[in-house]
């Protein structure tokens, strides 16, 4: 068999994880569950150079860098890193992944994977691909259903069909299910026959495109135009943004999935869950987690608690005499909710987003191909932020129309370009920059560069840099 072609797309921004998913930063690359984040652990799933060739992500401009390094940081090479230029939902993504690996090859196999999903049982994973891979060889568009545990009200339903003469597990779809209420989910349950709908997909490239340009032409011709406009930014493709941008923002499973008559789904109890909420993640920490049903993460000091999710992540919490309470404090916001009440935090980021409060989208901690810088303190005239570089590493040549900064290495060597002068700074010593000098921050060195920023000037936005060279072809303070 033909091997298969991994479309790992990373979209959304987690909302209901807040405040530790945003959308600069969302869950899947974040390590909720280990050490690896979510998108690392979807990469590793399809590792077997064997069965995949190289993944091809599919991504949010905002998070390319990011993305780049945690592959980097896998020693992967993928295929490609595809940038939208504006979110379109799961169809217009597939139609570009079908059209790329189209191009390289008609008959290409492709898997979609969201990259924030967690699957527990690896080894069943892969059989319940190589049941896909056998259905869809014959033209077949495959979903993977998943055996379902509970009445889940938050995932829609696939009602399996008559079953597909040969592969155990698999079967014609009947009906794609909405998100249910509980006593209908309740019902399908007891019922059988249903499975939860996974949002994972496999099918031949050539067959995605022809029943897209059947169900939903429009789709596929912006994406078409859209590829073929596309050009190459480092290791990046970066779809063309008028193009893309005229596709309508749908699913793969209202554009085609509902409509087509070739639709299977193959069933799978593999461990499998989204990810959705605080107490999604509490439930998969209950095998770690204490005595009393507390699951925690960070300098947590619990008395007389029970049944709770608490982590902390800049600041030891304390937490006395509560119960069935989810807690997570970040550098910028402290989430407090019951846990039956978990899913409401998406309400919390739309009133925050209709403030226009940063905290909706930023983290404290900014992520750049170079390294981060996070903010410590700021008021009238001035901020402080913390700046750690990687090594081998630089920062744009730039400057600023209206502050002054102050650099003091706190750890690591620093290259320093002020106007036609460079130095080294050793740990302890500082150097200014001021206003309207062109400067460069540079590590040399072997371990990473950290040091702090004092800012000081009448406006100290982001929006004021202006580059004169860059090593990663920004413009902006991208």
């Amino acid at each position: 068999m033909a091997r298969i072609d991994p479309i790992i797309l990373s979209e959304g921004a987690g909302t209901r994880l807040w405040p530790l998913s945003r959308a600069a930063y969302p869950k899947q690359l974040l390590p909720l569950l280990g050490s690896q984040t979510m998108l690392q652990a979807t990469v590793d799933r399809v590792a077997d150079a064997g069965r995949f060739n190289p993944p091809t992500l599919i991504c949010n401009d905002e998070h390319r860098f990011i993305i780049a390094e945690q592959l980097r940081a896998m020693n992967v090479e993928p295929a490609d890193i595809v940038l939208e230029p504006v979110g379109r939902n799961t169809a217009p993504a597939a139609a570009v992944a079908a059209l790329l690996a189209a191009a390289q090859d008609a008959d290409a196999m492709i898997l979609i994977l969201p990259s924030d999903h967690r699957i527990a049982d690896n080894p069943g994973f892969l059989i319940a691909l190589d049941k896909a891979a056998k259905v869809a060889a014959g033209g077949a568009l495959v979903t993977f259903g998943i055996t379902p545990t509970a009445p889940e009200t938050g995932y829609g339903y696939i009602k399996r069909g008559a079953a597909i003469a040969g592969i155990e597990g698999c079967h014609e779809v009947a009906q794609f299910l909405e998100k249910p209420a509980l006593a209908k989910a309740e019902s399908m349950l007891q019922a059988g026959g249903f499975d939860w709908n996974s949002g994972m997909f496999m099918f031949r490239a050539d067959r995605l495109l022809a029943e897209m340009r059947r169900l939903a032409p429009e789709v596929v011709l912006a994406c078409e135009r859209a590829t073929a406009a596309a050009r190459r930014d480092l290791s990046f493709i970066r779809l063309d943004a008028a193009a893309f941008g005229d596709s309508p923002s749908i699913s793969i499973d209202y554009a085609v999935m509902e409509k087509t008559g070739r639709a299977a789904v193959v069933s799978a109890d593999i461990g499998w869950s989204n990810v959705g909420s605080w107490s999604a993640l509490w439930e998969h920490g209950q095998n770690q987690g204490d005595e009393k049903n507390n699951v925690t993460a960070g300098d947590v000091l619990l008395d007389d608690v029970s049944s709770s999710y608490i982590r902390a992540e800049r600041r030891m919490v304390a937490a006395v005499g509560v119960e069935d309470l989810i807690i997570v404090e970040t550098g910028d916001a402290v989430l407090v909710a019951g846990q039956d009440k978990a899913q409401g935090v998406k309400r919390i980021v739309d009133r925050l987003r209709a403030e226009g409060r940063d905290e909706a989208s930023q983290n404290p901690r900014v992520y750049r191909p170079w390294g981060y810088y996070e903010g410590m303190d700021h008021g009238n005239r001035f901020q402080v932020k913390r700046i750690s570089v990687k090594p081998g590493q630089k920062l744009s040549l730039q400057m600023h129309h209206h502050r002054a900064e102050h650099w003091i290495v706190v750890e690591g060597t620093a290259k320093v370009t002020r106007n036609d002068e460079t130095i080294l700074l050793e740990e302890n010593q500082s150097t200014y920059i001021p206003i309207g000098a062109w400067h460069r921050l540079e590590n040399p060195g072997k371990i990473d560069l950290k040091l702090i920023e004092v800012q000081s000037g009448s406006y100290l936005g982001e929006d004021d840099i202006v580059r004169r060279e860059d090593e990663y072809g920004r413009d902006s303070d991208s």
